[in-house]
């Protein structure tokens, strides 16, 4: 018997329905309280806001990875903290819980796309009409970098004046193995609920051990994930791909050589497949960072970059990263 088929099987006597995370109690009109993101659908997610102690020249929105959430933005064993950091250079950032990550009601069921897409959407009006006349700008890490890109690309757009984009999820189904897709297909579908492990796979996300270490002490970091979540996700990552031949204006593109997380190549078509101004574009490939590259113990290269974007979106980064980026990460694909 085959792997696969073995699997198959387990399956079926597995089987359950799907789930996604149901709607809130009614709509209302979103609004940021102290430490909180009151939804469209009067959803209450948990935020985190670092401000400087004067106006701020620039507002950046955190969007969180995959079953992380905004705690990812604050300071962390051996790392600066993406909050701190920024907002000691007059940046306010501003992170929330994702719907189902973290604090959130319904920890680990996919809340679905379009309720990902429309929260980005309603808190950057927010901090629009919180900041007037401050130039806004949205980051997402991973699973979050994959929403901004969503966003960006529908008909209505994001109202932002620049995308951070962190390691991006763009690793989509075309860019799988078959018996990735196929373990995948069948497990939405007969196993919804199941949650395998991922230990085992050999694969670390950042250089940053303690870090890595305080999140799997974490309650609130979701160590063991449904595989209906993980096909929601992909949904997104397919999404995610085929996003830039849509978007527009201002992007920076992180991401590190080390990445074990997302695939070069995924990387590299996503990269390539941007239909706006290339001078719009910032491709900033770092030769020593891993997946939660702004969580390493050199962050803060990565971070001064983002500085310099928010500063002057069409500026040549300070370290050099965006020299040759699209041809040396090319090579490293080739190889």
């Amino acid at each position: 018997m085959t792997r696969l088929a073995v699997f198959a099987l387990a399956l079926v006597l597995h089987g359950c329905a799907a789930a996604v995370a149901p709607p809130g109690p009614g709509a209302t009109a979103p609004d940021i309280a102290a430490d909180s993101f009151v939804t469209a659908d009067g959803t209450r997610l948990a935020m985190r806001a670092w401000l400087p102690d004067g106006p701020p020249k620039s507002v950046i929105v955190a969007l969180h990875g995959f079953n992380d959430y905004s705690r990812a933005f604050d300071t962390a064993p051996q790392a600066p903290g993406t909050g701190s950091f920024l907002a000691a250079r007059d940046i306010a950032v501003y992170a929330y819980d994702q719907r189902s990550f973290g604090r959130s009601d319904y920890p680990g069921v996919w809340p679905g796309r379009d309720a990902l897409v429309g929260d980005l959407r309603n808190f950057v009006a927010l901090a629009r009409a919180r900041h007037p006349g401050v130039p806004v700008f949205a980051l997402g890490e991973s699973m979050g970098g994959a929403v901004v890109m969503a966003a960006k690309a529908d008909p209505g757009g994001l109202d932002i004046d620049g995308a951070i984009l962190v390691a991006p999820a763009v690793w989509a189904r075309s860019t799988m193995p078959v018996f990735y897709r196929a373990a995948l297909w069948l497990g939405a579908r007969f196993a919804p609920s199941m949650k395998p492990s991922g230990r085992g796979l050999g694969r670390q996300a950042s250089d940053n051990i303690e870090m890595l270490r305080q999140n799997a002490r974490d309650p609130l970091f979701i160590k063991n994930t449904r595989i209906d979540a993980i096909a929601g996700l992909t949904d997104l990552m397919d999404e995610a791909l085929a996003a830039p031949a849509k978007m527009s204006g201002p992007v920076l593109y992180l991401y590190g050589a080390k990445d074990e997380i997302i695939p070069k190549g995924a990387t590299l078509e996503a990269i390539d497949s941007f239909a706006g101004d290339r001078a719009t574009l910032r491709v900033a490939y770092f030769d020593t960072s891993w997946h939660m590259m702004l969580r390493d113990l050199g962050g803060e290269t990565p971070l001064g970059e983002v500085v310099a974007f928010v500063t002057d979106p069409r500026a040549t980064l300070p370290s050099g990263v965006d020299r040759d980026a699209r041809e040396r990460l090319a090579a490293a694909v080739r190889k």
